[in-house]
């Protein structure tokens, strides 16, 4: 079965993340993605790669955490998923920590899209080397699994190191939350296969510049991917990021497996996206 999400940028001049989670909720909506920057570096060296000016809601955002801790209070089905989190952006300790609260006061309705973003001055003033990004995401996604399921973790690692630790809450989701990878690359099966749950690329919207794999080419090689590591695609999950209202389309990516579809919602004045948000639940009624 095929579930329908939300996407947009929680900002300080669009509607508020708990206004806008209960706005979800109530159109059926499975789920509320929200992405994360904790800062834009003035430089802007780095290159949109949507293409063009960086668009202004990127230095806006709410911090990741507690707007999704607002939209779980004003909730009770809604999930609460991260598309991005930043690995990069935060100590792996106090991340799951984050997490596994969020995940028990919510009722385990964290679902945890992770990546490693695009803006490399960003990543440098957290202290990551660029080249060594999805490393560094790697072993801190493995130190939080290790945190959510044991009563005494500990992890020793090129990048990631702590003796037994003793850290509760524990997520009310067995082994913590679902981890989504968010890329688009070719290196993303093997990831996926290694360490995750399920991939999250970005569907191609017009105007966006993107690179890498094609939808279908991605799941086959996800596929391969997924039984060389000795697992079953049935325990993947496959979420499309970013749709636009076009049911043809939507119907075409279920055909392909996807079981869940994320709609792109813009953080725009509230009249625009109360309509556009009713538009989706048309769609979504349309092709289920």
């Amino acid at each position: 079965m095929t579930t329908f999400g939300i996407f947009t940028f929680a900002t300080d001049y669009s509607l508020s993340p708990a206004r806008l989670a209960r706005e979800v909720e109530d159109r059926g909506f499975e789920s509320l993605f929200l992405p994360e920057h904790s800062h834009i570096p003035v430089s802007r060296d780095t290159p949109y790669p949507g293409g063009g000016d960086l668009p202004k809601e990127y230095s806006h955002t709410h911090d990741l955490f507690v707007a999704l801790t607002a939209a779980a209070a004003a909730t009770t089905t809604l999930k609460l998923a991260s598309g991005i989190c930043l690995i990069t952006e935060h100590h792996p300790v106090r991340l799951a920590k984050a997490i596994a609260s969020l995940d028990q006061l919510s009722g385990g309705r964290v679902i945890l899209g992770v990546g490693v973003g695009w803006n490399v001055e960003e990543m440098v003033n957290h202290g990551i080397p660029f080249k060594h990004r999805w490393k560094i995401t790697r072993e801190r996604i493995l130190a939080m699994k290790r945190i959510w399921t044991e009563d005494e973790p500990e992890f020793h690692g090129d990048y990631v190191n702590f003796d037994p630790v003793w850290s509760y809450p524990k997520p009310v989701q067995a082994g913590g939350p679902p981890v989504l990878i968010g890329a688009n690359s070719s290196w993303v099966f093997d990831r996926v296969a290694d360490y995750a749950d399920g991939w999250m690329p970005i569907y191609p919207l017009p105007g966006r510049v993107h690179a890498g794999v094609g939808l279908a080419e991605g799941i086959e090689r996800l596929q391969r991917s997924v039984e060389k590591a000795g697992r079953n695609m049935r325990d993947i999950d496959l979420t499309l990021f970013g749709m636009g209202p076009d049911p043809a389309e939507v119907e075409k990516l279920i055909r392909l497996g996807f079981n869940r579809i994320v709609f792109h919602v813009p953080p725009a004045e509230e009249a625009k996206v109360l309509r556009l948000l009713d538009r989706y639940q048309g769609v979504a009624a349309a092709v289920a």
